[in-house]
């Protein structure tokens, strides 16, 4: 009873956040091809506000060198929408820096926006305008994508969050009302001991949330806190929702065995949230209501180009947001009519390149540690192109022995000429936004 009067009270409160919700549920009824229509018809009005309110976009078309073979320009009712924007260049984050006043749709009270800045995970942070409505619809979709695991409205979710920024202060009593009528606790996890994670698994049990949601790297070290010491998590548990960072195949297997429930991956961003969330048999699913996403080829990597469907703030068309992915045929078994995609196992500049030309992903050196007892954190850094860095947070020294065989297993197998320094440190400093970052390349 209780629950559900503060269930009543938060719908109440966030009144646009559940209309849109109900909206994208009823788009999940939709067949895949009312859904394309759909998409085709949003990304059309995206182009045309962008092109006919937003002077980047306007001063873009102008310079454009194939616009007379369009069928029309945008704003006009015959262009076709996907032949007009695949012929657009790619939004890049030196774009976005650079042009952020101009990108801003006219006749805006710029007295009512915010401003949003990116973690900088892939090398450039990255600042952009939001209001209010683009909050809303933000948990409305992440709402959507929670009630794939089971999860229902008004039942608890307790997050770790590694981003400071997001962590707000203020009156403490007003927070622990917000928190339970939201039905939903934030953890600041941007630092952490041993004691921390073990008060942080007490907090589970005590909270008994429904659904669990944080920073990969976060809910892996906290999965393996819970194995070792044998802590018992609650039934309540549906979901784990990991989000922000890589997914890794060892984190997902630490987290189901020690939560004793599914691990979904969620793929968004701050600029575009909601991309892509997983269904319960596994697949990533796009969610084509909110964006358009291509996958293109960028020297010899399939990269990620997202459109924005419902940002009229500040329109985001073609945007290189530097991951790696690419657009996955078939329909799931779950019945859900969005299309699929698969991500790649790292950002743009998590590729570690060599003087000889190779491209070597970080899978292979967050396995190279495999069967290394003791070893907390770790974290490879490449400056240069012949070396590599390895910073190791370990109770213990690696023996010589160990050391001689990871440096010879580097030059085997990345480059004769690849020398693997290893340091051992005291702890590996996260990003500004809270996220570690396990292969990092500071090559140009």
């Amino acid at each position: 009873m209780i629950s559900r009067i503060k269930h009543l009270l938060h719908r109440n409160r966030h009144r646009e956040r559940y209309a849109l919700l109900d909206e994208l549920l009823r788009n999940q009824s939709l067949s895949n091809e009312q859904l394309h229509r759909k998409q085709q018809e949003d990304l059309s009005a995206i182009i045309d506000h962008a092109f006919s309110n937003v002077p980047y976009y306007r001063e873009m078309w102008e310079r454009h060198p194939g616009r007379e073979s369009l069928n029309s320009r945008p704003g006009g009712r015959s262009h076709n929408a996907v032949r007009t924007v695949n012929s657009l260049p790619i939004l890049r984050k030196d774009d976005v820096i650079q042009h952020r006043n101009e990108m801003l749709a006219q006749g805006l009270d710029r007295s009512r926006l915010k401003i949003g800045n990116t973690g900088g995970s892939t090398g450039k942070p990255v600042s952009f305008y939001y209001d209010a409505h683009k909050g809303e619809l933000m948990r409305a979709g992440m709402c959507r994508s929670y009630m794939g695991s089971g999860w229902k409205p008004g039942q608890k979710i307790l997050n770790f969050w590694g981003a400071r920024q997001d962590i707000k202060g203020g009156n403490r009593f007003s927070k622990i009302v917000n928190d339970a009528i939201a039905a939903e606790k934030t953890i600041a996890a941007y630092e952490y001991t041993e004691a921390q994670l073990h008060d942080w698994a007490s907090a589970i049990r005590s909270y008994q949330p429904v659904l669990l949601q944080g920073y990969a790297s976060i809910l892996a070290e906290l999965a393996r806190h819970v194995i070792d010491n044998k802590i018992r998590m609650p039934d309540t548990l549906l979901g784990v929702f990991s989000t922000a960072e890589v997914l890794y195949g060892w984190q997902r297997e630490l987290m189901e065995r020690a939560f004793g429930c599914k691990v979904f991956n969620q793929y968004g961003s701050r600029e575009i949230p909601n991309i892509a969330c997983e269904c319960r048999h596994g697949n990533q699913h796009i969610f084509t209501d909110m964006v358009y996403l291509e996958s293109l080829n960028f020297d010899q990597e399939d990269r990620l180009v997202i459109t924005s469907l419902t940002n009229r703030v500040m329109p985001f068309i073609r945007y290189e947001i530097g991951d790696s992915g690419r657009l996955k045929e078939g329909i799931c078994d779950c019945g859900s009519p969005f299309p699929m995609m698969e991500m790649g196992l790292c950002r743009s500049n998590d590729i570690i390149k060599t003087r000889s030309g190779k491209s070597i992903y970080p899978s292979y050196f967050i396995h190279l540690l495999d069967g290394l007892d003791g070893i907390k954190q770790y974290q490879f850094i490449q400056s240069e192109p012949d070396k590599i860095t390895l910073n190791l947070v370990s109770p213990s020294s690696l023996s010589a022995e160990t050391l001689n065989s990871l440096r010879a297993r580097v030059r085997r197998d990345v480059d004769e000429n690849m020398v693997l320094e290893i340091n051992a440190v005291d702890e590996i400093k996260r990003t500004v936004s809270g996220k570690h970052r396990f292969v990092i390349s500071n090559l140009a």
